[in-house]
């Protein structure tokens, strides 16, 4: 079974929780970094680990969010190996993946409503890469600047 990494801060807590239906019912394995209430904490204490748990290979997939989404998506985006999307439309969800192979899902718990967050899920979880040579050539060379940026 396919497993996701699933994590939050309060800005995202309550459609956090409600996507979890969306995702199991996939057939998705959930592992819930947090937050489990809508109490303040700082995004990245709870975003890096499920980034961190992705990138290692513990889970196949992550989904992010916080109150926009973005503070969310420049934290996962600093872990080597993640290619993490802010996405607000069912489209650009399924360019993502087609085009990107993403691995992390940002979105925005307060700016984006629910309905909408379930189907970007649905639509990111069910594209499959394209394979296509150019998008391939295109994600190694944002492999090649991680490396870069390593030695610097």
């Amino acid at each position: 079974m396919k497993t996701i990494a699933l994590a939050c801060d309060q800005g995202g807590y309550v459609q956090k929780e409600a996507l979890k239906e969306v995702i199991t019912g996939l057939g998705y394995e959930i592992t819930d970094y947090g937050v489990m209430s809508e109490d303040s904490v700082d995004y990245p204490d709870v975003i890096y680990p499920a980034a961190k748990a992705v990138a290692s290979g513990k889970h196949d997939l992550g989904i992010i969010l916080c109150g926009t989404g973005i503070g969310a998506s420049i934290v996962a985006n600093k872990v080597r190996g993640i290619r993490c999307a802010l996405v607000t439309s069912v489209e650009v969800a399924t360019l993502t993946r087609e085009h990107n192979n993403t691995n992390i899902l940002a979105m925005a718990g307060r700016t984006t409503p629910l309905e909408v967050n379930k189907e970007i899920v649905k639509a990111w979880l069910e594209t499959p890469f394209s394979n296509d040579e150019r998008h391939i050539r295109r994600i190694n060379k944002i492999s090649d600047i991680e490396i870069v940026e390593e030695r610097e």
